[in-house]
């Protein structure tokens, strides 16, 4: 992998912990808002899915403000680039996604608003296969947006004639709209056609709050296909709500129509009791559900806290669920239970007493055909098994034991731990490839970090995390695919507090080794700090050079919480795994430089030498 990063202002780097449920070997790279990379997609780098479905891609972290407005632009001749973003740690989901947003060919354009403070995923991919090449990645700040006009009046069964061009206003992700505002009471359904040849449109029904428009549903094909957008929506109460008319990317424009009509009525919903298989059929004489797919609809009762499986399989299509919660909100979905089949597995622990409803319903619009619904009781999420720091425990993941919402078998262990300390867990398996994942305990687990291949032989995992907190933690230790079982150790390390930085002279060579005892970023790579004085604007020359990993140069600050600020980086700035970083003090002080690795869990010897730049 060639990277070399220029940072063109100062920013904020992400502190965020790679993967969720997906294998990824190493850390995300950082980006700078206002910086640009050339890199390259190689052999070396990670790939997802399979055979016509893979692709090969590269992440990058970044850590934003609530409502900040970015713009990401990745280009590249060789393949026809792809940009999605993931809120940190929950690479599973896209939050947003472009393909050909620059309108230049295979080059890709995504902006968005961060929805929250906190730390993202930008992953820069190839939209299929797997063969990659170089590319040139930039993040800029996009300006305020502009104050939205007062939307027109929308009146039901009165077709609009409207016309999208560069003098309408931008969503926050870009997008050009018009807007139209209807007054709906609570329970109402209505919906709402949208209809374009000069482009391909998206209907969102949202309300004002604060002065923003925050989306509660939006379409963007209709059933059948074509790129038309159709959604019926229910009122979740009395008020105006605001529907916008706008494309799938941001360079839309052209004429529409729009058309606002009564909703039909909701699926009626089959009762089935937890415990139940039904057979069932879907037919053309079927309803449709909010979105215009012909849908089943069964209802059941749940307790508090009770754990469901629910399956859907079919030979005569792709079975598709959805699971939707006593408010209506959808509380999950799933197309092939995590594997290549066409059959579909939901496992939930539901927080809430009162009725659920299931919609059964093929991935295709057009599906006919015969299926099976099971729902039973799941396992309820067993007690986890105690560990101590230091011990090693041996355990097995079986076929009938617990599962989580990814359908693979795992086992539960938990530690107390303290704020800072390093917390080293190294799963080994000769029955299957092992995953490791550390979170907080409870019913909702959400993993901090976890880990596939770090160990680096193979595949048992290694995980080495920073605790942000003191308290409880949980580790979860499963295999990496949904079916796979067998007897594993796992062992617990306490690696200590992170070592304080030494120091450094301007004109002077440090020689050093990156051992699994050093400090530990927050992304999981072993780094040794050294202080240096630098004079304002003084300009400095930074090298690291080493044989035996992919040395990676960071300067920046110790802010007053103890926490780093990153002023500057580099990975491959002297050639491919050397680092070289030319760099120029705002203000007299003392900076900090950190030698590291650019992926997680590599040690070795290097060479660190700061020059005073002529």
């Amino acid at each position: 992998m060639n990277r070399s990063l220029l940072a063109a202002s100062i920013s904020v780097l992400a502190l965020t912990a790679g993967t969720a449920a997906l294998a990824q070997t190493s850390a995300p790279t950082p980006i700078q808002v206002g910086g640009t990379l050339s890199a390259t997609l190689d052999d070396a780098d990670p790939t997802q899915g399979e055979e016509d479905g893979a692709y090969r891609y590269e992440d990058y972290a970044l850590t934003a403000r609530e409502g900040q407005r970015l713009e990401a632009v990745m280009r590249g001749d060789d393949f026809d680039a792809y940009l999605e973003l993931f809120k940190a740690g929950e690479t599973d989901e896209a939050i947003a996604s472009d393909d050909d947003g620059l309108g230049e060919g295979t080059h890709s354009r995504l902006r968005f608003v961060a929805p929250e403070a906190g730390n993202y995923v930008l992953r820069a991919r190839t939209l299929s296969g797997t063969d990659g090449g170089d590319y040139t990645l930039s993040l800029t700040q996009r300006p305020a947006a502009p104050r939205a006009p007062r939307p027109s009046t929308l009146r039901k069964d009165v077709e609009v004639n409207g016309s999208l061009s560069a003098r309408d206003p931008e969503s926050d992700e870009g997008a050009r709209y018009d807007a139209y505002s209807i007054r709906l009471g609570e329970g109402d359904r209505v919906a709402v056609s949208l209809d374009s040849e000069a482009f391909d449109p998206v209907v969102r029904i949202g309300r004002m709050v604060r002065g923003s428009f925050a989306e509660l549903a939006q379409n963007d094909d209709k059933p059948g296909g074509g790129l038309g957008s159709y959604l019926v929506f229910t009122a979740p109460a009395d008020g105006d709500y605001i529907i916008r008319a706008t494309g799938l990317d941001d360079a839309a424009e052209g004429d529409y129509t729009l058309k606002l009509t009564d909703g039909p009525p909701p699926l009626a919903a089959k009762p089935i009791a937890i415990g139940d298989e039904v057979e069932g059929e879907l037919t053309s004489e079927d309803g449709s559900n909010d979105t215009g797919q012909r849908a089943d609809a069964y209802s059941f009762t749940a307790t508090a806290g009770q754990r469901v499986e629910i399956m859907l399989d079919s030979d005569a299509f792709d079975a598709y669920l959805e699971l939707f919660g006593p408010d209506g909100a959808s509380l999950g979905e799933d197309d092939d239970n995590g594997d290549e089949g066409t059959n579909s597995r939901l496992v939930r622990t539901l927080a809430a007493g009162g009725s659920y409803t299931v919609q059964a319903r093929a991935l295709g619009d057009d599906a006919t055909g015969a299926y099976t619904l099971k729902i039973t009781e799941a396992a309820p999420v067993p007690e986890a098994t105690p560990i101590a720091f230091g011990q090693t425990l041996q355990g097995e993941v079986t076929a009938d034991g617990v599962r989580d919402d990814e359908g693979r078998g795992y086992v539960a262990y938990r530690f107390q731990g303290t704020e800072g300390a390093r917390a080293q867990i190294t799963v080994r398996s000769g029955d299957f490839d092992s995953f490791v994942q550390l979170g907080r305990p409870g019913e909702a687990f959400e993993a901090l970090s976890s880990d596939d291949d770090g160990l680096g032989e193979g595949t048992d995992s290694r995980l080495t995390f920073k605790l942000p907190s003191t308290g409880e933690y949980e580790v979860r230790a499963s295999p990496l695919g949904g079916e796979e079982k067998g007897l594993f150790s796992i062992e617990l390390q306490d690696m200590g507090p992170q070592p304080l930085p030494g120091s450094i002279l301007v004109g002077a060579t440090a020689r050093g080794t990156l051992t699994d005892n050093d400090a530990l970023t927050d992304e999981g790579q072993f780094y040794d700090a050294y202080r240096i004085q630098a004079a304002s604007e003084e300009k400095l020359t930074i090298t690291m050079a080493s044989n035996d990993l992919d040395a990676y140069l960071d300067v920046g600050r110790e802010k007053a919480d103890g926490s780093f600020e990153s002023l500057a980086s580099d990975d491959d700035g002297l050639s491919d795994t050397h680092a070289k970083l030319e760099w120029s003090a705002e203000r007299a002080g003392a900076y900090v430089i950190r030698a590291r690795s650019f992926g997680t869990g590599q040690t070795g010897a290097y060479t660190l030498t700061v020059e005073r730049k002529p």
